[in-house]
């Protein structure tokens, strides 16, 4: 049997502020309780949805880098969340995914959410990025993506797909019924990590982290309101199984991105 582990972390954020938030992150992976192959964080989990990406960049070389390399060789876990990075003269919302070895992955988020005017303050990003954790392949995407189905399409090249968000409580609903959708229309675990809590801007977060199966079955939930944690575990067996059962994805239709 095939499995993996995940925790699902669903904090508050200190607003604007990297050590403190860096310092509490720490505290709640050092509690975590268990050993765990992956844990997953929020969308800008050392400073919150702010649009401030020219005062409070770093560099890849820089300290949060820094922290998730040496939190990840401690807990002999995979550790993923974005930051917001400068490369050259662009800032991006980068979600790193830093493994134990110290090695990493990172994807620059494609879907900027105009409606806050992100699309001013980052740079777009093109790049799906698969991530390889044992026998299971990761799809890492982040918040605003999930209202794009074609990006987030499974080219039976993915297991389990993932969005990291600052996702506001007034579009609760919408956040739970696009994640349940895309479980179902790829054939695929997904899990959605979100924060609680009130911004810098008055945006309130309701948390509702979820994980669902290839069927749309809820399998995790960290509830509303509350920060908290949650472990995971997923059945590759079970998926493939289904996958065999159902062949679906055998007559998806082929598509082309284009920008």
């Amino acid at each position: 049997m095939v499995m993996i582990s995940i925790a699902m972390i669903q904090p508050d954020i200190v607003w604007e502020s990297v050590e403190p938030n860096l310092r509490a992150f720490t505290r709640i992976l050092r509690g975590i309780g268990e050993p765990v192959d992956v844990i997953f964080l929020p969308e800008l989990f050392t400073t919150g949805f702010t649009m401030r990406s020219r005062e409070l960049c770093e560099p890849m070389e820089g300290r949060t880098m820094e922290w998730m390399a040496g939190m990840s060789g401690e807990l002999n876990s995979s550790i993923a969340g974005s930051i917001i990075i400068k490369e050259g003269e662009e800032y991006f919302n980068r979600l790193i995914w830093m493994q134990k070895d110290g090695k990493f992955h990172f994807y620059d988020k494609r879907h900027l959410f105009r409606m806050s005017g992100e699309d001013e303050h980052y740079a777009k990003g093109g790049r799906r990025v698969i991530v390889r954790e044992g026998e299971f392949r990761f799809l890492p995407l982040i918040c605003y993506d999930l209202r794009f189905p074609v990006w987030s399409r499974n080219r039976n090249d993915y297991d389990v797909l993932v969005y990291l968000a600052n996702w506001p409580a007034p579009r609760k609903d919408v956040w739970s019924s696009l994640l349940k959708a895309r479980a179902i229309e790829n054939q695929a675990f997904v899990i959605g990590v979100n924060r609680v809590g009130k911004d810098g801007m008055g945006i309130e977060y309701s948390g509702d982290s979820l994980a669902f199966n290839a069927k749309g079955r809820r399998i995790a939930s960290l509830g509303t309101e509350r920060a908290g944690t949650r472990i995971v575990r997923l059945n590759l067996n079970d998926l493939n199984a289904f996958r065999e059962k159902f062949p679906a994805w055998r007559d998806a239709d082929l598509f082309t991105l284009c920008d």
